[in-house]
């Protein structure tokens, strides 16, 4: 069981100036596609909005309502998100995945970022919050492409 020792650790400076500096925050007013997650066990909510071109994300924008550390992985995404395809999208969200689940690498760049997210590994419940932002943009990823082929 994580001791206090660990908790300060998880709530680390980089975490909260994270948390406080989300990049791309509100919505878009004409979105390709527009997903909302939402995590059942603590209630945190991330949507997102985007539009793309070329197989790519041009513009960005998350709505989001979730703790400290869901916070700082919104910003983490918010930050890489830009220029990047789908599978650059759930290659990061599945190395996020398996860094907090079965202690993986640090995701590979533009998604780095994550790596002060390491310390939530042993906090299971809230690895949900941690993964919504990236969850989100790889289904809206997913819906936008669908469109833009219709």
């Amino acid at each position: 069981m994580p001791g206090e020792n660990d908790l300060i650790n998880l709530y680390s400076g980089r975490i909260l100036a994270l948390a406080a500096d989300i990049p791309h925050l509100g919505r878009l007013d004409s979105p390709m596609a527009s997903v909302k997650k939402r995590s059942p066990l603590c209630g945190s909510a991330v949507t997102v909005d985007l539009t793309i071109a070329g197989g790519q994300v041009t513009e960005f924008a998350q709505d989001v309502k979730a703790c400290a550390l869901g916070q700082a992985a919104a910003a983490v995404t918010g930050t890489a998100v830009i220029g990047c395809n789908l599978s650059d999208l759930e290659t990061a969200r599945d190395q996020l995945r398996a860094m907090l689940k079965d202690g993986g690498p640090v995701p590979a760049d533009p998604f780095a970022g994550f790596e002060y997210l390491q310390p939530a590994k042993d906090y299971k419940n809230r690895h949900a919050s941690i993964l919504l932002s990236i969850e989100a943009a790889c289904e809206a990823m997913t819906q936008a492409l669908q469109s833009d082929c219709a």
